[in-house]
């Protein structure tokens, strides 16, 4: 049973990351195609800030790979952990996601907002990264 949750732990923080970002990005994505419509020259600055909720994800891997080893015996803290880790990387690339399209629409509408916009997001990165420094603690 232990084992089990150990498993199950490790699947949701990894799936919940990834989903995240995948929101995260397409949000931003969604923007960024009507954003080039009003001003292509942006592009460049568009695509950095639909990159950004990708961050996630990746985080949601990291936390999967330092703590892969460890299901067979510590499955209730990894089903702690899976949670946690999880659901702060699902949240928090979702909402970054929604930042950076407002961001993007900004562009678009010809204020220079990039600068501002990467600091914004940077905001519910943070709670991702805190997350995954949790797992190196544990």
């Amino acid at each position: 049973m232990e084992q089990l949750l150990g498993y199950l732990g490790l699947g949701l923080m990894l799936g919940l990351a990834g989903i995240g970002s995948s929101y995260g990005t397409t949000i931003a994505g969604q923007a960024a195609e009507g954003a080039l419509k009003k001003d292509p020259s942006k592009s460049s600055g568009y695509m950095v800030l639909c990159a950004l909720p990708a961050t996630q994800g990746l985080y949601g891997f990291i936390a999967f790979m330092m703590m892969a080893g460890r299901a067979a015996t510590d499955g209730f803290l990894l089903f702690g952990i899976g949670i946690g880790v999880g659901l702060a990387c699902l949240l928090s690339g979702i909402r970054q996601g929604k930042i950076c399209a407002a961001g993007i629409q900004g562009m678009a509408q010809g204020h220079d907002v990039q600068t501002n916009t990467m600091i914004y997001a940077a905001l519910p990165e943070f709670y991702a990264i805190l997350a995954l420094v949790a797992t190196f603690l544990v």
